[in-house]
């Protein structure tokens, strides 16, 4: 659950010693834990030189990277070792309440938190005077949160834009040069044949099903059909748990419908309620913020911590289902790395973790540097620079998805 009801938000400020994140790269421990804990083996740096272009000119950095894998931060520390530097980033307050070595973990790294539920204007104002000093450039993931759809780009949250703008009006009046944001494509590739991996996989969710598990990985199109059903099973199982029973027909519309029940759920319990405009992402962040605001404001004496847990259950399962898009398993457009994404989904789903056990590369491919004016973006209109790292992103995503292997 990404709401924490254990205890009320307090900013966790970024470690700013060089000591630690120095030792973490000169013992390669990035290099162990993605080895041990994510199974990404090796990496390809492209285009590293744009970014170490722009550390030398003395910009301030912000990295804004797609995110597809909880391996992503450490990543990057590969890319940041390739230029001989070290990295800030934005963390979920979330991530920080897991237990303590991870908290130590993070901060050591460079992680700051920032609450999603509210306008958290310390993790602002931390990542904005990252950028005017220049101390070391800054990551924000414009997506906003991780999903295993490598291959396609979630809508970008002007957040971006505003720091970025924001810390260059700050530079500009200070004399202190430019603020520049630099895409960066991230692309995790199988290293293996993924056939026989996706078969042991599918075999051990059929028998959490109670299914009898297929004997043999069988085609490409059984191992579809395998996973289609497994999805089925999934989604009956939580409309039956969400709205007493499961529907039939296609997963698609019945997914939808199972999104719009989760949240208007929740919405009417906080009275909220949506505007035509809001998306769903949108949606789900007012039922978390009214989840937390709701339950920090009541007698403690009075308040149910399960009921709350339920409601922040119920968004974070609607953004959940958001990951399973349509057109992911188009016949034609079958990759062995969308087979692995989709089967990890499902295990998150019911294991509560992915089993990450197939060897993978990821390639990390540096954009172009997109000078950040210090003005406010033309009233009425889309912000240029979200534009255009909207536009590099997506060519980037669109560029490394074509490197995985198109299965038959």
């Amino acid at each position: 659950m990404t709401v924490v009801l254990d205890r009320p938000y307090e900013f966790v400020p970024p470690y700013r010693g060089n000591l630690w994140p120095s030792a973490i790269q000169n013992f390669r421990l990035i290099d162990w834990h993605l080895r041990k804990k994510e199974a990404v083996l090796s990496f390809e740096c492209r285009n590293a030189e744009r970014f170490a272009e722009s550390l030398r000119a003395g910009h301030g950095i912000l990295l804004a990277p797609n995110h597809c894998r909880y391996a992503d931060p450490i990543v990057l520390g590969w890319l940041a070792r390739q230029v001989n530097t070290h990295l800030y980033a934005m963390a979920s307050w979330h991530l920080f309440n897991t237990n303590k070595f991870e908290q130590f973990a993070l901060r050591r790294m460079g992680a700051f938190s920032v609450f999603r539920e509210g306008n958290d204007r310390k993790a602002l104002e931390t990542a904005i005077d990252i950028l005017v000093s220049g101390e070391r450039p800054l990551v924000l993931f414009p997506e906003g949160t991780t999903n295993r759809t490598n291959d396609l780009l979630k809508p970008l949250l002007d957040g971006v834009s505003f720091i970025a703008r924001s810390a260059a009006k700050k530079r500009a009046k200070q004399d202190k040069g430019q603020v520049v944001v630099h895409p960066v494509g991230l692309k995790y590739l199988c290293l293996e044949d993924a056939h026989d991996w996706a078969h042991e996989q599918l075999a051990e969710l059929e028998r959490t099903l109670s299914w009898q598990p297929a004997s043999a990985p069988g085609s490409i199109e059984k191992l579809i059909e395998r996973l289609l059903r497994v999805s089925q099973a999934y989604l009956a199982l939580k409309e039956i748990e969400f709205t007493g029973h499961a529907s039939t027909g296609e997963l698609s519309p019945r997914r939808d419908a199972l999104i719009e029940k989760l949240l208007l759920q929740a919405e009417e319990r906080y009275s909220l309620v949506a505007k035509p405009t809001e998306d769903v992402r949108e949606r789900v962040r007012k039922i978390r913020a009214a989840v937390s605001t709701t339950f920090f404001a009541a007698e403690e004496a009075v308040r149910d911590p399960a009921t709350f847990r339920r409601d922040a259950e119920r968004a974070d399962l609607a953004q959940f289902l958001l990951s399973f898009p349509d057109e992911y398993l188009t016949p034609g457009k079958i990759t062995d790395t969308r087979i692995v994404e989709t089967i990890q989904r499902i295990q998150e789903a019911i294991f509560g973790k992915a089993k990450e056990s197939l060897p993978m590369s990821v390639v990390i491919d540096v954009g172009e540097a997109i000078p950040v004016p210090a003005g406010r973006p033309p009233r009425g209109e889309a912000d240029p620079v979200l534009c255009q790292l909207r536009e590099q992103l997506h060519t980037m995503v669109t560029s490394l998805s074509q490197e995985a292997k198109l299965l038959a």
